[in-house]
């Protein structure tokens, strides 16, 4: 049987018609089938491969650590050289108050442990998240998620749950004295990337800073400099009480963290002990492999990555194409129905360009390439997805 046989007969389907592409190798924004087709990767995995494929500074990083040991211990028991040294290296970037790292798998395991985080340190229970926002599909996660028809199956979620109106700062009154959290994305991702507008954040700031709320922010998709500067709340001039990231804070491995002050996160160690844990959070590999990604994108200009995206926007024009929205290199193209952008999208991938479409945004294309993507290749990419458009 071939490896496309054995996908359907032994693993479990996330839905009724995956694409089954199948690649030998990947390098750069490329992915190479098996076939002998070239595919310019124009989704980085969802946003994960930001550095691109087999990075030589991620690659060398992990076969060096893997030269000493890979796994230890549970997460927080031993003292993990490549552990402390991300974990030094981030809150240097970091803002003075976002000073503690908890390490974890996953960006759902990163939401739902800021979830417990918030709880536990306030001693309330309600939690306010926002229509159209995605934060993973675990339990609490997806109690979280701005979504009904994502989460109407599995229902009971988490229970005191409250769903806001993102950029309506009407709804910011029903923050109140029970408030736990909010969680948002600083820009909604699944929601076809909608940025906030009339200083949302600011204010969402200043009203969980009266109730004594803690405010989340999710920048799972957003950071590691996907929207142009390394984390979106640096553009909104914004601080977070927690931070949750992952996908690619690995550097392509799966590494997650939620981030806060050692005051805060503290409680987490006592009443109870083990409070929170997870057995692969902070793995050496992953540690070693986000950190040189880190130290990779770090050296690159915020400037840069967001002349990239504007110079999408200036290329991508056609008659079909009602707006082209983004931050950076988190875009948007949208079209007037799902029908339309699929059949387009369809076509993009027979002509070797990977996009993708968004979850809470069936109508438009998402394009967020590696963020090391040239300005060629932009062109390029550019130019045969317009070609696939006029096609249609």
């Amino acid at each position: 049987m071939t490896n496309r046989q054995l996908f359907f007969n032994h693993l479990a389907q996330t839905s009724p018609a995956p694409p089954a592409l199948e690649f030998k190798s990947a390098k750069g924004i490329y992915l190479h089938g098996v076939d002998g087709k070239k595919y310019m990767d124009l989704i980085s995995g969802i946003s994960v491969s930001n550095l691109g494929h087999h990075n030589p500074k991620v690659v060398h990083a992990i076969k060096k650590q893997l030269s000493k040991h890979s796994y230890l211990m549970v997460y927080g028991e031993y003292v993990v050289a490549p552990q402390v040294e991300y974990a030094k290296l981030l809150t240097s970037y970091l803002p003075k108050k976002l000073n503690n790292v908890y390490f974890v798998s996953s960006g759902s395991e990163a939401v739902e442990g800021a979830l417990k985080l918030s709880k536990r340190s306030t001693n309330r229970t309600e939690i306010i998240a926002f229509k159209n926002s995605y934060h993973g599909s675990t339990h609490g996660a997806l109690s979280v998620m701005g979504n009904e028809e994502m989460k109407q199956a599995f229902r009971p979620l988490l229970p005191d749950v409250k769903i806001l109106e993102f950029n309506n700062e009407n709804d910011l009154h029903k923050i109140s004295s029970r408030t736990a959290c909010v969680i948002i994305e600083p820009i909604q991702g699944e929601a076809g990337v909608i940025s906030p507008k009339n200083n949302f954040l600011s204010k969402l700031r200043k009203r969980c800073d009266e109730m004594g709320a803690l405010l989340i922010f999710d920048e799972i998709q957003t950071g590691m400099g996907r929207t142009g500067d390394m984390f979106a709340f640096e553009k909104y001039k914004v601080v977070p009480d927690i931070l949750c990231l992952a996908k690619a804070f690995g550097g392509s491995m799966p590494l997650g963290a939620f981030i806060a002050s050692k005051e805060i996160m503290s409680c987490l160690s006592h009443g109870p002990v083990l409070g929170h844990i997870t057995t692969f959070g902070g793995h050496p590999l992953s540690c070693v492999a986000g950190a040189a990604a880190f130290r990779e994108l770090a050296k690159q200009k915020a400037e840069g990555r967001k002349q990239k995206g504007l110079l999408f926007k200036k290329l991508l024009k056609h008659p079909k194409i009602k707006e082209v929205r983004g931050e950076g290199l988190l875009i948007a193209v949208q079209f007037s129905d799902e029908e339309e952008n699929k059949k387009i999208i369809s076509r993009c991938v027979e002509a070797g360009v990977i996009t993708d479409w968004f979850l809470f945004n069936s109508s438009a294309m998402r394009i967020a390439p590696p963020l090391t993507i040239s300005n060629k290749e932009i062109e390029t990419a550019c130019k045969l997805i317009l070609e696939c458009i006029s096609e249609h």
